[in-house]
Formats: structure tokens, sequence, C-alpha cells
């Protein structure tokens, strides 16, 4: 398949719809649990199950490793990342793209960051298994980003120098559908590594941010702020990031750029019991679900090195 071919078919595959319906559904597991998805914590347990079996209904083996997770009271408990890799592609070279799993306790985080979480799915089914890539792709599902990037951080704490190597770059997805929410990517802005990245988060920036523009948004890129993708970032694996604003304010000329209010913060509902499926501005929600689409695509199938 030539360069950017698999990228406009998979963004012509992918659907806001599709997504939209896994948001329904980590909505039922909140509804039947408390009202949240927090780890640990059974939302939390059936949020994984679910995760879990949409990705081997789309054809994928299904890794779970396991690690300890804390909460504010109780003792610790073994809860689960969930791993799905292609089978085709060099798996010397992966592109990674991952979102957390839980919620905070205080709601059912159906934006924060059951979008992401709906987003990957959409992408892994409509990739498939088995697609024709150069590298390979791999969608990480992480748990208790909300306690303290603990997923994450066992995550990449348990691979190998060799396995890390290994790592073409992450792609973090963490909150792309907030009812006022605006476009922005991570990676190479910021003073200091932190909060730019190692070297190559910048190129993983622009990739997607051009994506972006494809389906007719400016996007604005800005620092890190320490999400899943940090470890990652320690770790010194090229990094970039999805996020569309959560409780900063949207300003006048933002507004006038992505539409919304001006004044008003990005995510009215985050860390709260209203972040729920009618928080989700949907319009949001497609633009990021195929610029992800045609980034991973592209660096799937991309045959120089990115980063050089």
């Amino acid at each position: 398949m030539t360069d950017g071919q698999l990228a406009r078919e998979l963004k012509g595959a992918v659907s806001e719809r599709g997504a939209f319906d896994h948001l329904r559904a980590l909505q039922r597991i909140a509804d039947d649990n408390g009202g949240n998805r927090a780890a640990p914590g059974p939302g939390f347990t059936k949020s994984v199950d679910y995760v879990i079996g949409s990705l081997r209904r789309s054809g994928y083996t299904v890794d779970i490793p396991t690690y300890v997770g804390h909460e504010h009271a109780g003792p610790p408990a073994t809860l689960r990342n969930i791993v799905a890799q292609t089978r085709t592609g060099d798996p010397e070279r992966v592109v990674v793209i991952g979102a957390h799993v839980d919620s905070v306790e205080a709601g059912p985080g159906i934006v924060d960051d059951g979008s992401g979480v709906a987003t990957l799915l959409e992408i892994a089914d409509r990739l498939g298994a088995s697609p024709p890539v150069r590298q390979a792709v791999r969608f990480v599902f992480f748990g208790s980003e909300e306690t303290g990037l603990e997923g994450s951080t066992a995550y990449v704490d348990g691979l190998s120098a060799e396995e890390r190597q290994k790592i073409m770059l992450y792609l973090n997805v963490d909150m792309v559908a907030s009812s006022n929410g605006g476009y922005r990517v991570q990676g190479g802005a910021g003073h200091d590594e932190s909060t730019s990245g190692p070297p190559g988060s910048a190129a993983v920036a622009r990739v997607l941010a051009e994506q972006l523009g494809t389906t007719g948004v400016t996007a604005e890129t800005v620092e890190f702020v320490g999400d899943d993708e940090w470890p990652f970032v320690e770790a010194g694996i090229p990094s970039g990031g999805a996020e569309n604003g959560d409780h900063g304010v949207k300003s006048e000329e933002q507004a006038r750029a992505w539409g919304g209010q001006a004044g008003q913060v990005f995510d009215p509902c985050f860390h709260s019991a209203c972040d729920r499926v009618d928080n989700v501005n949907r319009v949001v929600l497609d633009h990021y679900l195929h610029a992800l689409a045609g980034t991973v695509a592209y660096f799937a199938t991309v045959d120089e090195k990115p980063f050089e």
C-alpha cells in the first residue's frame, strides 16, 4: 500500500457513530456500578472487560498485564492494563497509541477518558488486526491514570530496554470530546523535555496537527502536563498527545477559531458527575477521531525515518 493510501482509507472508514456506541456502553457500565468507573472498583473492572471483548471481536490477540493499584482508602489491588498489537508490520518498530480506562470517583468519565477509549476502539476495529502496514501498531489501555499514572508507569517500567527501543513513538489520547472543547496537540512545545517531550515529539505533534487540518480545523500546540505520556517521555520515547482542554478557559481567539463559548472552561463537567454522554461534543469527537486515525496510519506506513 502506498504512503498516504492507508491514511485516506482508515480516515474514511472510522465512524463517529461507532465511537459514540462505545461511549454509550461505558455510560451503562458506570450507571450499573455506582455512577463511576474508578480504579479499583467494579465500574473499572467491567470497563476493562468491555475493552477486552471489543478488541477480541475485532480479531486481536489481547495481552492483559497486571499492576498494583492504590486508592486513598483501602488496601492495594491487582489491576489490569490492556494491550493489543497488529499481527502485521515490523515488530521491531512499533507505533503505540494509548488512553486510560478509569474515571474519577465523582463521575462516569465519559469524556475523561471514555472519549479516548472509544476513539482507540473504533480505530482498532477499522484498522483490523492484520492491516497492510510497515510498522506494527499497538493499542494500550491503562488503568489508574486518575490516581497517579499507576497503570502507564507500571507498563513502561515493565518493558525491557530492548522493548522500549522498539517503540517508534507514543501517542496519548486523553479527552477529545468536551462540550466546549478545542483542538490542541502536544509535543515539541515547552522549555524542557518534561513539557516538550524527547527529540522526535515535535514531529508527532506536527503530523497530528496536519491531520486535524485535513478535517477543517486548525490545531494549537501546547505543553505536556503529565498525563499517561509521562512515563514514555521519561523513557526517552518520542511522544505526542491529543487533548481538547479541561478546566482551562477558552479565549476569545480560540472561540473564533474553534467555535464554542469564550470565557468558559473547555469542559464544565471535568472530574464531576455530569461527565456523561450528554456532555459529549460529537463534532469535536469526529474531528479528533479522523485525525488520530490518519496519524496512526501515517506513522504505520511511512517509509522514511520521520524523526531525522
